[in-house]
């Protein structure tokens, strides 16, 4: 895969615009820095987790995307206490300001026949995809909690009052838990693929009660396509 490196152009855009619109874009609108934002919305995440989460991006443009957004104001750094000790990048209480941006950005693209739901699909943009993509109103009857067990992590989904809240690290109380890469889960998921044949093919695994793994799936819906 081909990584996108720093380049003399590769310069903040100003555009001497008094909009706010433009002044986020002056902020985020360089390519990547959205989507630092997007990995950066279920907690702190270290530099290789963050880049882990982004197939493409060098560590020369992470790195300066980060710089940037820390001069900003957006990210920041932290040190995790012992017994991890290590750095992380956090969003500033500012920065996740821009969480309703980020949603309502994706929803609005999803429409588009262009999205291509076989490329790649992090471990974050999974979870936000949920909370995103949850229908109020199958979700009002409904509440309970649902583990994801993606590679060493963990995550938990918790629906409540027709909303849906992530808990990242644990999976306490979880009802049952998937089990496997995002990408295995969007056709059960997000299309129409039923749970017991994403099973039986073998796609993923689902730990504990699969009729309330099946409920949990049907709580969800891409939204129509534009006209092509």
């Amino acid at each position: 895969m081909k990584l996108e490196k720093v380049t003399n152009m590769d310069k903040k855009r100003r555009y001497d615009d008094a909009c706010g619109t433009a002044l986020a874009l002056e902020f985020v609108g360089e390519r990547w820095a959205l989507l630092i934002i997007r990995e950066l919305l279920l907690g702190p995440r270290r530099f290789g987790e963050i880049r882990a989460g982004l197939p493409g991006l060098s560590a020369n443009v992470l790195s300066q995307r980060l710089a940037g957004l820390e001069a900003d104001g957006i990210v920041v750094r932290e040190k995790l206490p012992p017994p991890a000790s290590v750095q992380v990048y956090a969003l500033t209480p500012w920065g996740y300001e821009a969480e309703p941006v980020v949603m309502a950005m994706g929803r609005w693209a999803l429409r588009s026949p262009q999205h291509d739901p076989s490329l790649p699909f992090s471990r974050v943009s999974l979870l936000l995809a949920l909370r995103m993509l949850l229908l109020p109103d199958k979700a009002a009857g409904w509440a309970g909690r649902i583990g994801f067990r993606l590679g060493e992590e963990a995550y938990l989904a918790i629906i409540a009052d027709g909303a849906l809240a992530v808990e990242r690290g644990t999976l306490a109380g979880a009802e049952a838990v998937f089990i496997g890469e995002p990408n295995d889960f969007l056709p059960v998921l997000f299309g129409s693929m039923p749970l017991a044949f994403a099973l039986g093919e073998g796609r993923f695994v689902v730990e504990g009660d699969t009729g309330r793994a099946a409920a949990f799936a049907d709580l969800f819906l891409l939204p129509p396509k534009i006209a092509a």
